[in-house]
């Protein structure tokens, strides 16, 4: 016998699940194509010059995503920038303070600069930031293991 608790949430649950489904205006829109997609295919692709031209081409400054990829890919080149990734996680961390991406790289770049204490302030964060484990999480805390292995470098 169902009670009628579990009758509501269910009928919430598919109202939840069929609600957009059937046009309703006030669930959010995803868009269409995603304006980061291009750069998103040069960082996969490892070209971090190309990437970056990209993304100051696109300026989208007020997105996370876009200064996470672009902290990413100043880290990531062939002649790193420590200093500018570390300002542009810093800004994707002030728009979106949980984000994940920026949470884990932003954590490997305070390892890359030697910083346990705030490379395990991002994984302690990032602990928050999952809901379960992650694999921002995961990765984050093998490369604090690691360091810690090779003697804190």
């Amino acid at each position: 016998m169902q009670t009628k608790l579990h009758r509501v949430l269910c009928a919430a649950a598919l109202a939840l699940a069929i609600g957009p489904a059937i046009g309703d205006d006030n669930a959010p829109r995803a868009k269409a194509t995603d304006s980061l997609a291009t750069a998103r295919t040069l960082v996969a692709d490892k070209k971090w010059a190309a990437a970056i031209d990209e993304l100051k081409r696109l300026n989208e400054t007020g997105r996370a995503d876009w200064n996470n990829l672009m902290g990413y890919s100043l880290r990531k080149g062939n002649t790193p920038d420590l200093d500018a990734a570390e300002k542009f996680y810093d800004e994707a961390l002030r728009i979106e303070p949980k984000h994940r991406g920026a949470l884990e790289y932003s954590g490997e770049l305070y390892l890359m600069k030697g910083d346990l204490a705030k490379a395990e302030q991002r994984l302690a964060a990032l602990d928050k930031a999952c809901f379960l484990p992650c694999g921002e999480y995961t990765d984050l805390k093998k490369a604090v293991q690691q360091f810690k292995a090779n003697g804190n470098r």
